[in-house]
C-alpha cells in the first residue's frame, strides 16, 4: 500500500469517474485504474464498483474513504509540523525599520529571537515608512517597524506601540516660544523644518493641514529628527515633530498644535500569511514591547511615529 494510491482512490471516490479524477492528480487513466486495482490487491477487497456508468464506492470502499482520508491527513499534518521546526531551524526574514530607527524594543526583539533561534538568518531593511508598507504588501519584507497617521494600513495586520500628537518646537526668542498653542494656520505663517513625504510624522502634518485647506511651508526636510532638531535650533524653523522625539532636547520650547487632531503612529506590521519564523518573531515582539503605548518609546528622544 502506498500513499500516492490512497490520493488516487480518494481522488476517484470524490469525482465518481476514472477520468475525472485523472486529470485532478495529473495522472493517465489507465495509470490512476491499475494503482487502484494495485491498491485493491493489497487490501484483498474490491473498493470501486465499476458495474454502472459511475464509479462508485463498495461497502468496504465506504469504510476505506474515511481511514484513507485520515492517513492523508495525518500525513499532511507530519509535513507541516516538520516544515515549521525547519523553518525556525533553517528560515530567514527580512525586517524592515524606519531610517534612523533607535527604538530599542525592536532591537530587544530581534535579539532575544536571535538566541532562541539562532539558525534563522535576519536581514535589516531601512526605508520611509511609506515603502516599507508596500515592501510588505510585495512580501520582499516579512516585518516591518512604520510609522503612520491616525491608524496603520487596515489590510495588513498590524501591532500598534506609540500613538501621540504632533507638536512645534522653537528655539528660546522665537515668536511662538511664549505661547501655550498654535493651529495650523498660524504655523503656516513660518517655514517649517519637518521628516519627508513617506513618513507618518509628514503624513499627520500634511493631512490635518489638507482637511483644513491649508498647505505648511516646509522650508528644510530631514529623514533623522535629530538632524530636524538641530536645524531648528539653529533658528532655521518651527521643527514638527512627535513628543517623544522632542523629549531630550530642552533647549527647544515645545508649542502644542492645538487643531493637529490626526495621531502619529508607530506600528509593526506584517502580511496576513506569516512563516513559523515570523509567528515566533511577532511573539518576540509582544514580549518586547507590551502593550500598546500613549507614549514615548523612544530612545534618546529620536524616533517615534517617523
Amino acid at each position: 500500500m502506498e500513499l500516492r494510491q490512497l490520493k488516487y482512490f480518494l481522488a476517484v471516490a470524490e469525482e465518481s469517474n476514472f477520468t475525472r479524477a485523472a486529470e485532478r492528480v495529473h495522472v493517465s487513466q489507465p495509470g490512476i485504474s491499475a494503482q487502484i486495482r494495485q491498491l485493491e490487491n493489497s487490501l484483498g477487497t474490491t473498493l470501486i464498483d465499476r458495474s454502472g456508468r459511475s464509479a462508485g464506492l463498495t461497502a468496504v470502499g465506504e469504510v476505506a474513504f474515511h481511514h484513507a482520508r485520515a492517513v492523508l491527513a495525518a500525513v499532511e499534518a507530519l509535513r507541516h509540523a516538520v516544515d515549521e521546526m525547519n523553518g525556525l531551524v533553517r528560515g530567514r526574514l527580512v525586517v524592515g525599520m524606519v531610517t534612523a530607527c533607535t527604538v530599542t524594543p525592536l532591537f530587544e526583539a530581534l535579539a532575544s529571537f536571535h538566541l532562541a533561534h539562532p539558525g534563522v538568518e535576519i536581514s535589516l531593511v531601512e526605508d520611509d515608512s511609506a515603502k516599507l508598507v508596500d515592501y510588505v504588501r510585495e512580501g520582499t519584507v516579512d516585518l516591518a517597524l512604520i510609522g503612520a497617521a491616525g491608524r496603520a494600513p487596515e489590510d495588513l495586520d498590524g501591532q500598534q506601540v506609540i500613538s501621540e500628537a504632533i507638536v512645534a518646537a522653537v528655539p528660546p526668542g522665537h515668536p511662538l516660544a511664549s505661547e501655550d498653542g498654535v493651529t495650523l494656520a498660524e504655523l503656516s505663517a513660518y517655514p517649517v523644518i519637518c521628516l519627508p513625504k513617506g513618513t507618518g510624522i509628514r503624513a499627520v502634518l500634511d493631512q490635518a493641514s489638507a482637511a483644513r485647506g491649508l498647505t505648511p511651508t516646509v522650508a528644510l526636510q530631514a529623514s533623522a529628527p535629530g538632524a530636524v532638531v538641530h536645524l531648528a535650533e539653529r533658528g532655521l524653523g518651527v521643527a514638527v515633530l512627535s513628543e517623544s522625539m522632542l523629549a531630550q532636547h530642552p533647549q527647544l520650547r515645545t508649542v502644542p498644535i492645538t487643531d493637529a487632531d490626526i495621531a502619529a503612529v508607530l506600528a509593526l506590521v506584517s502580511a496576513p500569511t506569516k512563516s513559523p519564523a515570523l509567528r515566533e518573531l511577532l511573539v518576540h515582539c509582544q514580549d518586547s514591547f507590551g502593550a500598546p503605548a500613549d507614549k514615548g518609546l523612544v530612545s534618546a528622544g529620536k524616533t517615534a511615529a517617523d
